[in-house]
């Protein structure tokens, strides 16, 4: 197996150091006198080459080095019976032992074994468990885009790719984070199928997004298509109100839907402040490097103008903007802003941007170009301003 073919799941200890503790930890069921003739050959092959190699350094005895601790465990990369066999060993193992023994060495099976083994999700899984039970998930670093690469190589079926992120979804979601759980159940969502269980699935989803105060970007669960499936639902409208209306339209909808509300847990005082945020965030996409007043502000949020500052250094907060205050001439400078949701009249906005600065730069290299033919000082003024660009 080549080196490429490893994966990094926990990153402690140098290769040798992981080696052997991997042999030590398969060699624990046999006999004191059979222990030592096992791991001699290991011992063996991790000295320092004649050479004077370092084994570090060197891709090929590494790679040998897990080809014979491979061997040395039957049908350790074929398939999951002797890896659970080890897990079992694992988990059953003293609770006096250090958490972190258990890690490193779960990390070792996974790394030793071949990247497209179905074998690693077992092992995979187990690493998930017992840093979930030591509160200690950050340690993974797991992130749905390489979770979703990891399970196109293993190859696994639809239904345990599924399976899989539910339960890392719920997993996340009991060990207190949920942004982390929001992010595996948009995987979770879109590895179904049109089903009942999809429908239950994407509305949980949807009250989740919408409950979550750092969640803004909607308009990416309108592209799941399980959503797409449920635009008669009220929960469905009521996100498109999120995405792209404003308090007058949530009012309207709260009227008639105050059951769903209570259904899915939804504060409606929180949704208010999410549509605002995001209004102020739109309202910055059209005045990118351009000044705007605490008034038009207030009246675009339906607040008074004492409150706006508030309002803004919030949206700041949540990284919906960037800007200035002035409290001198009550305004806001805006440097950049969020869309609610990039549709067409967002890419006509950034076309025109892009033709203007376009323009501006010709203009530049004009002046530069009739500057160094005259060998004459660059006139001022001639630099184009943050506005112009803007």
């Amino acid at each position: 197996m080549a080196s490429t073919d490893s994966i990094s799941v926990f990153t402690e200890g140098t290769f040798e150091e992981q080696i052997r503790e991997l042999v030590e930890y398969i060699a624990r069921p046999k006999s004191d006198t059979d222990r030592p003739a096992f791991i001699e050959p290991f011992a063996g092959a991790l000295k320092t080459a004649e050479d004077g190699n370092l084994l570090e350094e060197d891709e090929e005895r590494k790679r040998k080095l897990i080809l014979q601790v491979l061997q040395a465990v039957d049908s350790l990369g074929e398939g999951s019976d002797k890896v659970s066999r080890i897990l079992d060993a694992i988990s059953h193992n003293s609770s006096s032992e250090r958490a972190y023994v258990k890690y490193r060495v779960l990390a070792n099976l996974f790394n030793a074994i071949p990247r497209i083994s179905p074998a690693r999700l077992v092992v995979c899984e187990a690493l998930i468990k017992l840093t979930a039970e030591n509160n200690e998930l950050d340690i993974l670093q797991l992130f749905p885009a390489d979770v979703e690469r990891w399970l196109k190589e293993w190859g696994v079926s639809a239904e345990t790719k599924s399976e899989f992120y539910k339960n890392v979804a719920e997993i996340f979601s009991k060990a207190s984070r949920p942004e982390t759980a929001y992010a595996f159940s948009v995987s979770y969502v879109r590895s179904l199928s049109s089903s009942a269980a999809a429908e239950s699935a994407s509305l949980q989803l949807i009250a989740m997004a919408l409950r979550l105060p750092t969640v803004f970007n909607f308009d990416s669960l309108f592209k799941l298509e399980n959503i797409q499936a449920l635009s008669s639902h009220s929960l469905v409208g009521l996100l498109r109100i999120l995405e792209k209306q404003g308090l007058g339209e949530f009012k309207a909808w709260q009227g008639n839907n105050q059951s769903i509300l209570e259904e899915y847990q939804l504060n409606a005082k929180e949704l208010e402040r999410k549509i605002r945020l995001l209004k102020l965030s739109e309202l910055g996409c059209t005045k990118i490097g351009q000044n705007v007043s605490y008034v038009e502000i207030a009246s675009a949020l339906h607040i008074e103008v004492s409150e706006v500052e508030k309002w803004v250094i919030d949206v700041i907060r949540v990284g919906l903007l960037s800007g200035k205050l002035s409290q001198t001439s009550q305004t806001l400078l805006v440097v950049r802003a969020s869309p609610r949701g990039f549709t067409v009249e967002q890419w006509a906005a950034l076309e025109s941007r892009l033709l203007v600065w376009k323009e501006s730069l010709s203009g530049i290299q004009n002046v530069l170009s009739a500057a160094r033919q005259t060998g004459n000082a660059i006139p001022t003024g001639s630099l184009i301003t943050q506005e112009q660009v803007a």
